[in-house]
């Protein structure tokens, strides 16, 4: 290759170069997230382009395993939304597992066992009142952590490290080891399923509703900066974000309302309420199942309680500099204890849809779920270090691991591989948060 061309590629790659740092600079897009989707795309296509060349059929990017993917990301990425915060603040919560199948547990035994005797079999408020406890239970069980690790200066691995064994062994004698199941059928729908989604027309409206949410909160955001004097993005890039955005909650719409219920359901739906199913079969589809709108929904308060609260803002002051932080006047020991006890509060919500899931409640009910989700944490972009990571990030992260889980699943690699393969992506990502941190300095 003669000197010209080479100075001619090499001023092609830094114009390039230059075009996707504007690009970036002018849209704000994270280039953490922008890889994380790239590499959640990686995993999509290897796994289907596998089963394709070694099975003779690609069956992850399918709706019907994209659908369950969501369901069986939205327990992990609930509690990964609560680990952010505990990660943020230099702490670790080892117990997160366990104190979802205590949780799980308890509700399963107030409405299997204590509220039918109250209220009678099949009354419409057991459901409610097993959630309350489970979410109740979970915050007590994470007050008491917060409180052993603010006020009495324990280590938080030390205390989780506990709580991880006291509240599985707790678990175990509450039950006497017994599975306690079926839960009650109201409850069971905050699991999933057929009759746990909400169907193709509500799904439009969730859908249209959130496009809607999307562009308020673009042209709020451009208001704000324009009253404090901050820099604007440019109006295509404003554009850009918005088409992005609704596309994205589109497409998700589609694929929810393109998996249909099984023959077998639709038969017996048709049949209860006299519809003639035509020769061709009944096509109805699941639309946005409700595990899944439980995870947004704690996604989008999460996201605001940490970009929109003084709560939100003295835990990532904590992160930063927990001494600068004191010496402030933040009460740093009250913080932590309301992220200990937020972290319980989400296992108990995720213990609801982890029980629901399974219409039950087993003694080996979240399990390993702790290293799930503090590996979905690390690779959203949760420093190890303190001070920085984002809702939005855990959330992908959980994606991410629960791909990497169905994945392997499906193409048959046993247990032994599956935690070989959790294990090393676990330290991989903590080494490229360390190599991206050393990078920003």
């Amino acid at each position: 290759m003669s000197v010209n061309s080479t100075e001619k590629t090499r001023d092609r790659m830094i114009v390039e170069e230059g075009a996707v740092v504007r690009f970036l600079r002018a849209t704000e897009i994270d280039s953490r997230l922008l890889g994380m989707i790239g590499a959640l795309l990686l995993i999509w296509v290897g796994f289907h382009l596998y089963g394709q060349i070694f099975n003779g059929f690609g069956a992850f990017l399918t709706p019907r395993n994209l659908w369950n993917l969501s369901v069986q990301t939205s327990s992990i990425g609930i509690m990964a939304t609560g680990m952010v915060l505990v990660i943020v603040t230099r702490h670790i919560d080892l117990s997160v597992g366990s104190i979802l199948g205590f949780c799980a547990m308890t509700m399963a035994i107030t409405q299997v066992w204590i509220l039918p005797q109250w209220l009678g079999l099949g009354h419409p408020a057991i459901w409610i009142i097993a959630v309350i406890v489970g979410i109740i239970t979970g915050t007590l069980i994470g007050t008491f952590h917060g409180w052993l690790v603010a006020y009495r200066g324990i280590p938080a691995f030390i205390v989780t490290l506990g709580g991880l064994l006291a509240w599985r062994g707790m678990a175990f004698l509450l039950a006497r080891g017994e599975t306690i199941s079926p839960v009650d059928a109201n409850f069971a729908l905050l699991g999933g399923g057929p009759y746990g989604a909400v169907g193709s027309f509500w799904s439009w409206v969730i859908g249209i509703l959130a496009c809607l949410g999307v562009a308020a909160v673009l042209m709020n955001g451009r208001r704000q900066r324009k009253r404090f004097g901050f820099p604007l993005r440019p109006v295509w890039a404003e554009w850009l974000l918005g088409v992005i955005g609704c596309g994205v909650i589109l497409g998700f719409v589609i694929l929810v309302n393109s998996y249909p219920w099984p023959r077998g359901i639709v038969r017996q739906y048709a049949q209860a309420n006299n519809i003639e199913v035509p020769e061709g079969g009944l096509f109805i589809s699941h639309g946005f199942a409700i595990p899944v709108l439980i995870l947004i929904a704690v996604g989008i308060f999460m996201t605001f309680l940490t970009t929109r609260t003084r709560f939100g803002r003295y835990v990532f002051a904590i992160g930063g500099n927990p001494e600068a932080a004191e010496l402030a006047g933040i009460n740093t020991k009250w913080v932590t204890l309301k992220i200990f006890a937020l972290m319980g509060a989400l296992c108990g919500l995720s213990a609801v849809v982890a029980s629901a899931r399974l219409n039950s409640a087993t003694n080996n009910l979240g399990t390993l779920d702790e290293l799930y989700v503090i590996a979905a944490a690390v690779i959203g972009g949760t420093s190890l270090s303190g001070g920085i990571g984002t809702i939005y990030g855990a959330i992908l992260g959980a994606l991410v691991m629960q791909s990497l889980q169905t994945g392997m699943v499906l193409i048959g690699f046993d247990a032994a591989i599956q935690q070989i393969v959790v294990g090393s992506v676990l330290v991989v990502a903590v080494w490229l948060d360390t190599v991206y941190r050393k990078r920003a300095k």
